[in-house]
């Protein structure tokens, strides 16, 4: 429902208009709208173009992308997660702590303005390689070079792909998947030996302990075994200060690789001269093969018990003396050198600032201490609509941290913007957060009861905890928080073959789609509001005489 450059949107979708498209297609006629840019905020203060294409060139796009996904979805690597199916930010994090145990140094890379930075001829010369099609390839190009309006003055675009594009997910994936391949090869040539070399003290501490352990099956007496025993603990105790496997074994390296869109982390087992040499070759390989500059800014070399930073987590090795027994009854010290996902305690703080639940104060011994806060401008949402936002808020970042190490400290954030609920009704219905929490306390919970279609619901406040999750290999964990609810009960596409009027149910009509933003922005009024309100469904199929008649006010 978003306006492109010609204002229309997907209302009034129908075959016809389909069958306009793919016309011109066939007869190479049709030309791309520039997309519209706008600006949205980014994390670091700065503002990231957004192109917004129009409905129809939202339509060709998604052909194509679908076409450009059959093709080159396969031959992706593994160690790229970003805008593919069954891929996203928690399978990239879940990559990390499988495979970068051990590591000792980090390598967090960014490359400088990648979306718009994409060399159009480099791109076509990569599609040209799997796709020997050039109508195909020229309608590629348009896009490419449709250009943008921004403040109603046309500006052509020389390089990059608009991010707000269909496209430019999948054609950003195929221009990167080229650095996959390359740090592939490099891995190959890096990676040396097959195993760590023993510790030579932990090779002393070994045969000691053999020696007790033997000592301990000939003695008799009690006090004898007991004494060996004792000794035994004493030399298992300090054998965990020694690592078993040589730190500095130089025969010894590995590397590991793992990308989401343009952000990408390098796990490395070595020194950090072969990090810095790394970091090298791959600033060499962007500049001199895909014409892209890595951020010197951003691309960082951070020693793996410092954090790293990567798809808003904070990322680290652990170095603990904490031990377990393995199967053998042994025991080790299984906890060290895994990888640790954390929340970082910023990311909630600017969450809860961001949403106006919270705000700073300082008590008098200098401390910052978080205070909830009233939303005032929900005040005049109703009950329903107040105790949703808060919800979908409270699910959006704990679905998005529930695979960190640390996911319980998201209680903080679950206790201030409850705090913050009970005082945005104490505002709606002026009284105190404690009247307000018995007005709507349903049991040991808090909920709204409603009525919809006729039966009694209840709808209760978040209550379900934040314990740690297993990974979640939907790409919706990477919005947040997704509060767009749409759901279709018969496919678009059925509704617009039946070629029937679902109002005046005239037969065998060019059909057209009337689409609504929200249904909670009809009145009701009108038979065709209250038609689309009691099917709950965001889209009606008309005729085109009821189309025209329902936004001319005719249609009653």
């Amino acid at each position: 429902m978003t306006k492109g450059v010609d204002g229309k949107t997907i209302d009034g979708m129908s075959l016809n208009r389909i069958d306009k498209l793919i016309e011109k297609l066939k007869d190479e006629s049709y030309q791309p709208n520039p997309s519209r840019r706008e600006y949205i905020p980014k994390k670091n203060g700065k503002m990231r173009p957004l192109g917004i294409p129009s409905f129809d060139d939202k339509l060709v796009q998604e052909v194509l992308r679908m076409i450009l996904e059959a093709i080159y979805e396969n031959s992706f690597e593994k160690t790229s997660h970003g805008f593919r199916p069954d891929k996203s930010c928690h399978t990239a994090l879940n990559q990390i702590q499988r495979n970068f145990t051990g590591t000792k140094w980090f390598v967090e890379g960014d490359i400088k303005g990648f979306f718009d930075n994409i060399d159009h001829n480099k791109m076509i010369e990569i599609l040209s390689k799997r796709i020997n099609d050039e109508r195909f390839l020229r309608l590629i190009r348009k896009f490419l070079k449709a250009g943008y309006l921004e403040d109603w003055k046309y500006h052509n675009t020389y390089s990059g792909t608009p991010q707000g594009g269909i496209i430019s997910p999948i054609l950003a994936n195929i221009y990167l998947d080229q650095l996959d391949k390359f740090m592939n090869e490099m891995k190959k040539s890096f990676d040396k030996g097959k195993y760590h070399k023993t510790n030579p003290q932990a090779t002393v501490f070994e045969r000691k302990r053999r020696k007790l352990v033997i000592q301990l099956e000939n003695v008799k007496t009690e006090t004898e075994k007991s004494e060996i025993i004792k000794q035994i603990k004493i030399l298992e105790h300090e054998r965990f200060k020694v690592p078993y496997k040589d730190p500095f074994d130089r025969n010894f390296r590995r590397i590991q690789y793992t990308r989401y869109a343009d952000d990408f982390l390098i796990g490395i087992i070595g020194n950090k001269e072969g990090a810095k040499e790394i970091k090298s070759k791959i600033k060499g390989f962007l500049n001199d093969t895909l014409n892209l500059e890595l951020s010197e800014e951003k691309t960082l070399i951070t020693h793996s018990k410092k954090k790293a930073h990567f798809l808003g987590y904070d990322i680290y090795v652990r170095h603990t003396q904490a031990a377990k027994r393995n199967k053998s009854g042994n025991l080790t010290r299984a906890f060290n050198g895994r990888i640790v996902l954390d929340v970082p305690m910023d990311n909630i703080k600017k969450k809860l600032l961001e949403y106006g639940a919270m705000k700073l104060e300082v008590n008098v011994y200098g401390k910052e201490v978080w205070r909830a806060k009233s939303r005032y401008y929900l005040k005049d949402n109703d009950d329903l609509e107040i105790l949703e936002q808060y919800n979908s808020e409270i699910r959006g970042l704990r679905n998005y941290y529930a695979i960190a190490n640390n996911s319980a400290i998201l209680n903080s954030f679950g206790y201030i913007m409850c705090q913050s609920l009970f005082k945005t009704y104490g505002t709606k219905y002026r009284c105190s957060m404690k009247k307000a929490m018995n007005k709507f306390r349903i049991g040991s919970d808090f909920g709204i009861k409603f009525t919809a279609r006729g039966k009694s619901k209840v709808r209760l406040f978040y209550n379900e905890g934040f314990a740690r999750k297993p990974v979640n290999k939907s790409s919706k964990v990477d919005i947040i928080p997704n509060t767009v609810k749409y759901a279709s009960k018969t496919s678009l596409i059925d509704r617009l073959k039946a070629e029937k009027c679902e109002l005046c149910g005239k037969n065998n009509c060019n059909i057209e789609i009337h689409h609504v933003r929200k249904l909670k922005d009809l009145s009701g009024k009108s038979y065709w509001e209250k038609f689309m309100i009691a099917r709950n469904r965001k889209t009606l199929a008309l005729c085109k005489d009821c189309h025209e008649k329902l936004h001319s006010g005719k249609l009653n």
